[in-house]
């Protein structure tokens, strides 16, 4: 594959780059829903790995797990109905829901747990699916069984889908267990999950993802994605063939890495009469919310730690959050990069805590 790739690079025509190929036939187009071999691979995984309900579910590959959630948001809503996303939401899934025409509603609850009660309060005649990340992005919680398997029921006993969406999935910490929805017996009726290779192996860049879909919606699905990818690249695909094989063996080292720089994390922050706290302990993905004591918005906390600190984290107002919280993202610095890091965010969390609104 690389070989191809620094081919097409060097000004070879596309005839020399496809002889590189590990199979010449992948310059051409694919099934929609995904090449054979992966799909059968996934679903191995998934049933006897994982443990997943595949009895009334389908596979269907995508180019990341973005554009699999947006295509059901196609699929799913006519203008004017609703999702309900639970606050700290991930950014894409509300523009998503916008794009199809319909209304995200966000449901909060303090200290931005998920709330199976608040979130059948929420219903409408015009809710069509609830959304649920887990590990999540941008808080770093692990959601815990029960609640995951009370809103599965409460999506079950309403006519609602339940959209879990795990791109974080092997990213747990300090005993923390990520369960899914999906692998509840009879779930798949009404669940769909979403994964991608962007985080667990590294593959960002390739733009492979995957959904395990309720049956009678793969066929809405294939027609969405037909109409704006044709077929999910196919090179890509060989790719994440090799991945699974990989499998966690080649995971687990670069995940300890990332608990490292956690217990890192946790350390610098835990300052005693700091004005700042977790908003929620980080048991997984790579991300802490922090929640600072100034009457300063997000907005501008942010604005004003890269410019005057040289630190960048994300205001929490692209997560639906209220008052001053942020983003925190430890996956790409380590050692001294990192502690620099840390310590101005640190010093520059203080300064701002001290600085009036005027």
């Amino acid at each position: 594959m690389r070989q191809a790739v620094a081919a097409a690079l060097a000004g070879s025509g596309p005839d020399e780059a496809s002889r590189e190929l590990p199979d010449p036939a992948l310059d051409g187009y694919g099934p929609v829903a995904g090449d054979a071999a992966l799909l059968g691979r996934l679903g191995r995984q998934l049933r006897e790995e994982d443990g997943f309900d595949l009895e009334a579910s389908e596979l269907l590959v995508t180019a990341g797990s973005n554009m699999a959630f947006n295509a059901l948001m196609q699929v799913l809503l006519d203008p004017g109905d609703e999702v309900l996303l639970p606050v700290p939401w991930y950014f894409n899934h509300e523009m998503a829901v916008r794009l199809a025409g319909g209304v995200p509603v966000s449901v909060s609850v303090p200290g931005a747990e998920l709330d199976p009660e608040r979130l059948a309060a929420q219903i409408s005649p015009r809710t069509r699916a609830i959304v649920t990340v887990s590990p999540n992005n941008p808080s770093g919680a692990v959601v815990p069984r029960p609640v995951l398997e009370a809103i599965n029921h409460l999506c079950a006993s309403r006519g609602l889908v339940h959209l879990h969406d795990e791109a974080y999935h092997l990213f747990t910490y300090g005993g923390a267990v990520h369960w899914s929805p999906g692998r509840a017996p009879g779930s798949g009726e009404h669940t769909v999950t979403l994964r991608s290779f962007s985080k667990a192996y590294g593959m960002a860049g390739w733009r492979l993802g995957h959904a395990l879909v309720p049956r009678p919606l793969l066929a809405d699905l294939a027609k969405i994605q037909d109409t704006v990818l044709i077929s999910p690249p196919r090179l890509t695909q060989v790719a994440a063939l090799a991945a699974l094989e990989a499998g966690s063996a080649w995971c687990r080292p670069r995940i300890e890495a990332l608990e490292e720089r956690r217990q890192r994390v946790l350390a610098a922050l835990d300052v005693p009469g700091a004005p700042w706290r977790l908003l929620v302990r980080p048991e997984g993905a790579f991300y802490a919310l922090l929640e600072l004591d100034t009457p300063l918005t997000a907005d501008v906390v942010m604005e004003r730690l890269v410019r005057e600190h040289r630190v960048a984290l994300v205001s929490g107002s692209s997560f639906g959050l209220t008052g001053c919280a942020l983003r925190l993202s430890y996956g790409v610095l380590e050692g001294a990069e990192l502690e620099e890091a840390l310590e101005r965010l640190v010093g520059g969390l203080h300064h701002l805590a001290g600085v009036s609104s005027n």
